[in-house]
């Protein structure tokens, strides 16, 4: 599984930002994509018309198209956790920029979405005005790597988000 951050422009210039955790822990396993309204990135259309990529996002009535439940699926292989998606997109902006970002780009508004059901609330204290519930871009992943049965990346990704955090 390969992770791919459709970032805001502003957000890459964020002392507060996770993604960068992310790049850093999974090297090739991640990349980012800057986000451009009118000009979404070609390579990112493609691999979305071949079916390649499945969107991490809260769905609009709370009940995602595919689940990966924490606690159901814990020990629980890639495959059945997720789809055979080899990419998985996130979102890596605000909470009020990742819903713009949806809004106005069709392309992600037609991808079949991931549902994340984490089991605890977040340790991120580091941005105001959060969705309820909502988790920064790396402790996603690390879920994800959880559900993945790579338990091993996922602890190595939450160390370094907890040690982001106290900085």
């Amino acid at each position: 599984m390969q992770f791919i951050l459709l970032t805001h422009p502003r957000e890459r210039l964020r002392i507060t930002n996770t993604g960068q955790l992310v790049l850093q822990v999974l090297g090739e396993r991640a990349r980012v994509i800057e986000w451009h309204r009118k000009q979404p990135d070609p390579a990112l259309i493609a691999a979305i018309d071949a079916g390649l990529v499945g969107l991490v996002f809260p769905t609009d009535d709370d009940t995602p198209l595919v689940s990966s439940n924490s606690a159901d699926n814990v020990k629980a292989s890639a495959k059945e956790c997720t789809p055979p998606f080899e990419y998985l997109l996130l979102i890596d902006a605000t909470w009020q920029e990742a819903r713009k970002m949806y809004n106005q780009s069709p392309y992600l508004k037609s991808l079949i979405k991931v549902g994340l059901q984490p089991t605890h609330a977040s340790i991120y204290p580091l941005r105001r005005n959060q969705l309820e519930g909502g988790l920064c871009t790396a402790e996603c992943v690390a879920l994800l790597l959880e559900q993945a049965g790579e338990p091993e990346l996922a602890q190595q990704l939450t160390v370094r988000l907890m040690g982001f955090i106290e900085r």
